[in-house]
């Protein structure tokens, strides 16, 4: 007796789970959401009221990408699933503060970041909720969509490519930006983010570490975020050559704060590995046979 084939998907599922196509309908979920939140912001001018707007849009947006998985996907949201979450996304906290104060440092004593004061205790709360929601959003985006979705389709070490030359591109249009500050954007952030996500295979870590980087270079030392300037608690000023120091894009643009990162992903990603997290790339796959009962 030979084994019945199983019934092929109709054309309509097959485009719509097409990896490319999917990451075009999450996108557009989200951006549909984005957009009407942010018309709803504008009518506010309370500066209470924007930031709670920062707040609501994480919920919305985890609603979004939740509607997402279970309507498209049809599978459970397990990278952003509640449990353990506030053990991961902790994780990440510590870390993130951890790194970015590990570059700021090693500026600081080649003499490439000066403190030349103090502001106010205000500032370590002023733009609290911006790094919150650029750090939940851009994770949700990058490595929740686009890393992972292009990781099924393509193996790991190709999406981890193509997402981290996408979240450098992101950023072009910064203030300060270039073509340099976009590369080292994509070299430190793009890689190392995706690799946080591997260990866990999960968001929380990722989403942690991106939240503490924004917030512990601007909120505290600060240092520009990404090319926009955030008032800190500390007074401080980059000085030398742009290569080294960032210059007025900030201290991600520095060939310094690249090395830290990059010797973090390296250590997320053995560690992965290890773990047995990485998917190859279509053509290094097993090939399944189709077996018959005789």
């Amino acid at each position: 007796m030979v084994s019945q084939p199983t019934p092929s998907k109709s054309l309509l599922w097959r485009i719509i789970h097409f990896p490319l196509i999917r990451i075009l309908i999450a996108l557009l979920f989200l951006g549909i959401g984005l957009v009407i939140l942010q018309i709803i912001a504008t009518q506010f001018n309370n500066v209470w009221a924007l930031r709670a707007f920062s707040i609501v849009a994480i919920v919305v947006v985890y609603w979004i990408y939740r509607g997402y998985v279970q309507v498209i996907e049809r599978r459970p949201v397990s990278e952003l699933a509640f449990s353990g979450a506030l053990v991961e996304l902790g994780g990440g906290l510590l870390v993130g503060a951890l790194l970015f104060t590990i570059a700021i440092a090693l500026l600081w004593l080649l003499g490439y970041y000066q403190v030349t004061g103090l502001n106010s205790s205000a500032a370590l709360i002023t733009n609290l909720g911006l790094s919150l929601q650029s750090g939940f959003l851009e994770e949700v985006i990058f490595r929740g969509i686009l890393f992972r979705i292009l990781e099924e389709w393509l193996g790991t070490w190709l999406a981890m490519v193509i997402s981290a030359l996408f979240f450098g591109l992101a950023h072009i249009a910064n203030p300060n930006a270039t073509i340099i500050s976009a590369a080292a954007i994509a070299l430190e952030a793009g890689l190392m983010l995706a690799a946080a996500y591997l260990l866990t295979r999960r968001l929380w870590f990722a989403i942690g570490l991106h939240i503490a980087w924004n917030y512990t270079q601007g909120n505290i030392f600060g240092v520009a975020v990404s090319g926009n300037q955030v008032p800190g608690f500390l007074q401080s000023q980059l000085v030398g050559p742009p290569l080294l120091s960032g210059g007025s894009f900030g201290a991600e643009a520095s060939v310094i704060t690249v090395v830290v990162c990059l010797v973090a992903f390296a250590i997320f990603f053995i560690r992965a590995d290890q773990r047995g997290q990485i998917k190859p790339p279509p053509w290094a796959r097993p090939t399944v046979l189709t077996e018959t009962i005789p």
